[in-house]
């Protein structure tokens, strides 16, 4: 079922008609093995917001896709001050997407996974006190829950003095969650990189120009080039595009539709 504005493939092999949920979700899919995707959304000049907000660079098509990604994913990553500045609710999905993921012997919903070196987080925000999942809080051996943290979430210390984050995905692969999607922020992005982490991004261009001030989808200390071959690249008719690039094309896409929210 195709829902709101047309989507569309244009490479490498152009599908002409709109791509149904069930053709999305087979695009994207689930990997055969431990899997890290990241994904974001740009202006066309590389601004990550707009009015501070990624949500202003997001239209339906980006959306849609974004709820799929949540859809396929055992883990929802995200650092603390996007949880906080972007209001993170509890993560749920609707129903039709549960009954998918209960088909494919997955948890009705991923577990939400925060990465916090300072534990500067309300237990009262949504997206712990109303989780479905009991959400995860990656931080270090130095850090100090507030009240009422460990009553809503479970800490996972790794590392001494900030976090290791290859030590902390590798004990979220341990708890089986396999394949990870980042949300963000920049920051996390940078490190998730820089630690040489990242599998797969997945970028939507809005059809925007943002002008100076913004920050880009990357930041934190310079790292060394690494490339990440394109695997697909969709057009929405509203002019955005969807690009995915990985690092290899491993992994067999799970059959059958994807329903809509």
């Amino acid at each position: 079922m195709t829902v709101g504005i047309p989507i569309r493939r244009i490479w490498p092999t152009p599908a002409t008609p709109p791509l149904d949920d069930a053709e999305l979700t087979a695009l994207y899919g689930r990997a055969d093995r431990p899997h890290l995707r990241v994904n974001f959304v740009a202006s066309l000049d590389g601004a990550v917001t707009l009015d501070g907000y990624s949500a202003g660079l997001s239209g339906g098509p980006d959306k849609r896709v974004f709820g799929l990604l949540r859809m396929l994913c055992d883990g929802l990553l995200v650092a603390a001050g996007t949880l906080r500045h972007e209001g993170y609710r509890a993560v749920r999905l609707s129903e039709p997407r549960r009954a998918w993921r209960r088909e494919r012997g997955l948890p009705e919903y991923p577990t939400l996974v925060v990465v916090s070196g300072s534990l500067d987080l309300d237990p009262a925000q949504a997206a712990f006190a109303d989780a479905p999942v009991r959400p995860v809080v990656l931080t270090h051996a130095g850090a100090a829950p507030p009240p009422g943290l460990t009553d809503v979430a479970e800490l996972v210390r790794c590392g001494g003095e900030r976090v290791d984050l290859a030590a902390g995905l590798a004990e979220l692969r341990r708890r089986g969650l396999d394949q990870v999607l980042c949300e963000g922020g920049p920051h996390l992005f940078g490190a998730l990189t820089a630690a040489d982490l990242v599998d797969e991004l997945c970028l939507t261009v809005a059809p925007v120009l943002a002008g100076a001030g913004p920050g880009r989808i990357t930041a934190g200390d310079p790292g060394a080039p690494r490339e990440l071959p394109l695997r697909h690249v969709l057009a929405a008719d509203d002019g955005v595009l969807m690009l995915r690039h990985a690092r290899d094309a491993a992994g067999s896409p799970p059959a059958g539709a994807a329903p809509p929210a």
